[in-house]
This record gives C-alpha cells, structure tokens and sequence, in this order.
C-alpha cells in the first residue's frame, strides 16, 4: 500500500499560551498535532500488515523537519516538508490547495490526517483536500479494515458507531481511539536522521503566493477569561440548597 500522512506542527497545549497583539507569540514548544500521532501510527500498522510505503507530509516552515523526523522515528519511510512562509495570509484553503498541488501527479492508495488539530480544530483540511482530489472520504474514524481495494471502517458518531464499507482511494482522518501511538524508541531516532526527508517550495508544484492566499481574516485572539475560585456554602442543608438556588437564579442567571 500507498499511504500518505498529513501532518501539522502545533503549539503544546500543555505550555503556556502567550498572546501579543492579537496573535500567538511563537516561542513556545511545538508538538506534532495529537491527532496526527494516531493516523501516523494507523498508516505504520496498516504498512506492516500489507506492505507498501508511509510518507509523511508536512506544510509549514523550516522548524517542521524536527517533527517530521519524530514521526520518520515512529516508523515512516519518508517525508516531505512543503515551505508556506511566503504566503501571507494563509488558512485551511491555502493548506489544502497546496496539498492538492502536492498530490496531483502522485499514486497513493490511502491518505490518513487527524481528524483535527489542537490550535484551530476547524477539521476542514481532509475533507476539502479528499474534494480537490475527488476522492472518497470518511472522517473521525476509529478502526479500518483493508482488504485488498475494499475498505470497513467504524467510525466516531456523536457518542455513537457509524460502519462505513468504502474502496481505496480513499482519505480518512483519525479520531482518539483509532491505536495508541508508539513512542520513538532511540535506535529509530537515529534511524530516522539518515531516512530521506526532501524539503519543496510553492515553486516546485507550480503554485504562487496568490493561488493559495487564505480566504480567512482574524480579527482578534483572546485568551479565555482565568476561572475564579469556587464559593463554598456553609449551614444546614437546607439552606445550602435556598443559597445555591438564589445564586443560580439572580447571579448566574440561568434560570
């Protein structure tokens, strides 16, 4: 099997956010996107059980290669590292244009992407890429079979489990549930510094600036408000229960 990882680097929501002047201050540690983890761990099994090759793809600046080398160390064979920092204004349009470009002269059986990512979980990168491509697309998934050209797949349905038969090609983005993504082990690290990992520019897939410019403005970014301390409610039962009440009615004003 052909099979394709698309892959962000994002923020680590475990690190401090910090914004200046409406915008992200970039500093801080960046991770591979967590859902990305799960559909790079996914194409690794799938390869394994079937043959074939997993290259990951990754569109975003110079600093994306020390990602792209974790997940070459998780077991990808090769990477591809698709420069944006000549488009200005960019959003979900210009990523998923930019992979069509990427994918147009290329054969792939299968391409995994998270179902989201952490920073802006728009979850529209898959399916407009899978359009661009005109190719079936099954997102949230949480277990894939592949037999052969034919496809059973399960999938995350709002609490619920949607089974889905579909044929390859086909994209899928991977929800929490799907495996439990392996750790790099240090012998892999190493491995993963001599797998091939080939950096492109706009150029080189015949785009310019302004065929991918994004369609999206941000007006502004805000952290939100700090949580204030909880109020315990002292006396009989009784009473506790007339004082929540009054405050849940006149204070908090949701009934």
């Amino acid at each position: 099997m052909n099979i394709y990882v698309l892959m962000k680097r994002t923020f680590d929501m475990e690190e401090q956010i910090v914004i200046e002047n409406g915008e992200i201050r970039d500093d801080g540690e960046y991770i591979i996107n967590p859902y990305d983890e799960y559909a790079i761990e996914e194409a690794v099994q799938l390869r394994d059980e079937h043959g074939g090759e997993v290259t990951v793809v990754l569109v975003g600046d110079e600093e994306g290669e020390k990602q792209l080398r974790t997940a070459l160390a998780m077991g990808a064979d090769q990477a591809f590292l698709i420069n944006n920092e000549d488009v200005v204004d960019y959003d979900q349009f210009s990523t998923s244009n930019i992979l069509a470009a990427f994918f147009e002269d290329r054969e792939f059986d299968l391409i995994i992407g998270g179902n989201v990512s952490i920073d802006h979980s728009t979850g529209q990168v898959g399916p407009r890429l899978a359009e661009l491509l005109d190719i079936a697309h099954v997102s949230t998934i949480t277990s894939i079979e592949v037999s052969d050209d034919e496809v059973k797949l399960e999938r995350d349905s709002e609490g619920d489990v949607e089974k889905v038969e579909a044929s390859l090609p086909l994209l899928v983005t991977a929800q929490q549930g799907l495996n439990e993504p392996r750790y790099p082990s240090l012998p892999n690290i190493m491995k993963a510094k001599k797998k091939p990992l080939e950096v492109l520019d706009l150029d080189d897939l015949d785009l310019d600036e302004e065929d991918v410019e994004g369609k999206t403005e941000i007006i502004d970014q805000t952290l939100p408000p700090k949580k204030q301390a909880g109020r315990m409610l002292e006396g009989e039962v009784q009473d506790q229960v007339s004082e929540l009440v009054r405050l849940v009615k006149d204070k908090a004003k949701v009934i």
